[in-house]
């Protein structure tokens, strides 16, 4: 592999509804836009791969696409995990350091770490995600890093995502039998946060709420560090469904309708306005109220925003968030939803489209392409705190060495 190659970071997302895959470089310390492709899904269904073929094929077809505006060769990639298996949990476990005060290392954060993940999970369940919020040393809590503090016994509240395995191979299995080698996974919701939610948002309490195709993913934060993932299983293609179903029109037609007519409030939209509508095939156009669109849009965004409501309150988060929600994801476009959150919510609302690469297409920086973008900044991220670390381990063995001679 060439050094060129080496500095590329590629992410994949395989949505219910677009598969995407997007490249970027790193220049000077930044990451740079290199390519990008997309295609309609085919053999996924509600988050799931149902079909491995087809899955693969469309998989292989953004990756060819996104090589050929890279002019690169792609041969691995950060995959974006999100659909109703999602689960998160919270836990709490510690280390004794003996009976004498010392100097908290890296490799007690570990142990603790290890200690705090062993929870009984279902076979089926595999780890995605260990996030900190916490460090308790010697009973004193809000600690965010005790590497160089003196105690003698280190706990951490940990947030612990996990997905289904099988889910999460099948996407795997994909990527590979389409020539991507998958180094990492990660949530959705986690990666759009990264590219949307500010630092400010994460210290007060905000919750980050991506509107897919089939589910909405969540993520709250809370002084800086995550509380709570959860998915809810609502997402843009229900809204579209109802509108095909109500409006006796295909689901191509309802989807159009909904972008371009549709709006989650009632009340917002003119009593006197009508539209055509083509209707299914052998029937004739025939004309609708718009209010009536907004008549069946409605009780769907409203049902959304109540099972969210209820999600944060049974996980204990309803009332943190200091910095109100941020809605992205494609089903956040449509008008009348920050109306619908702020009002079942009662925090403050704003639409989060991602922070732009150098380079990036303008019309990338769009609420659709937040998880993906965050994928890439979520990666670059994490590879750079490794190789921090995995620098400081080499000077702790070159000074081990140096002292043996």
């Amino acid at each position: 592999m060439s050094q060129k190659t080496e500095n590329l970071l590629t992410v994949l997302d395989v949505g219910s509804a677009k598969t995407r895959v997007l490249v970027a470089e790193l220049h000077e310390g930044a990451l740079r836009f290199r390519g990008y492709g997309e295609t309609e899904s085919t053999g996924m269904r509600k988050g799931l791969v149902a079909d491995l073929k087809n899955a693969t094929q469309s998989i292989n077809k953004a990756a060819t696409t996104a090589e050929g505006m890279a002019m690169e060769t792609i041969d691995h990639c950060v995959v974006g995990i999100g659909g109703g298996h999602i689960r998160g949990l919270n836990s709490r476990g510690g280390v004794s350091l003996g009976t004498r005060l010392r100097e908290i290392t890296r490799e007690d954060v570990r142990a603790a770490v290890d200690r705090a993940r062993s929870v009984s999970l279902p076979n089926d369940r595999e780890i995605i995600h260990l996030l900190p919020q916490q460090f308790i040393l010697d009973e004193q809590p809000g600690i965010h890093d005790p590497v160089g503090m003196v105690g003698s016994r280190l706990e951490v509240n940990l947030h612990i995502s996990t997905a289904s395995a099988s889910a999460l191979q099948s996407v795997v299995t994909c990527a590979n039998k389409a020539g991507l080698e998958v180094t990492e996974s990660v949530f959705e919701a986690i990666a759009a946060a990264e590219a949307t939610v500010s630092a400010d948002e994460r210290e007060l309490g905000s919750c980050l709420i991506d509107i897919g195709a089939d589910s909405t993913e969540l993520v709250v934060f809370f002084e800086g560090s995550v509380a709570h993932t959860s998915v809810i299983p609502i997402g843009g293609s229900h809204f579209t469904n109802d509108l095909a179903v109500g409006l006796h029109i295909s689901v191509p037609e309802a989807e159009w309708i909904k972008c371009n007519y549709g709006h989650a409030v009632v009340t917002s939209v003119s009593s006197s306005n009508e539209i055509e509508l083509q209707g299914m095939p052998g029937h004739s156009p025939r004309t609708v109220r718009q209010r009536y669109i907004s008549e069946i849009l409605e009780p769907r965004a409203r049902e959304l925003f109540q099972l969210l409501r209820e999600n944060l309150r049974q996980g204990g988060v309803l009332e943190a968030l200091g910095a109100g929600c941020v809605l992205t994801g494609g089903g956040s476009r449509l008008p009348g939803l920050l109306d619908t959150a702020e009002s079942l919510l009662r925090v403050p609302a704003r639409i989060g489209t991602p922070v732009p690469l150098s380079r990036m297409p303008e019309e990338l920086i769009a609420p659709e392409y937040t998880a993906l973008v965050g994928m890439l900044l979520y990666a670059h991220r994490t590879s750079v705190t490794r190789a921090a670390e995995d620098q400081g381990l080499r000077a702790k063995l070159r000074a081990i060495f140096a002292g043996s001679l």
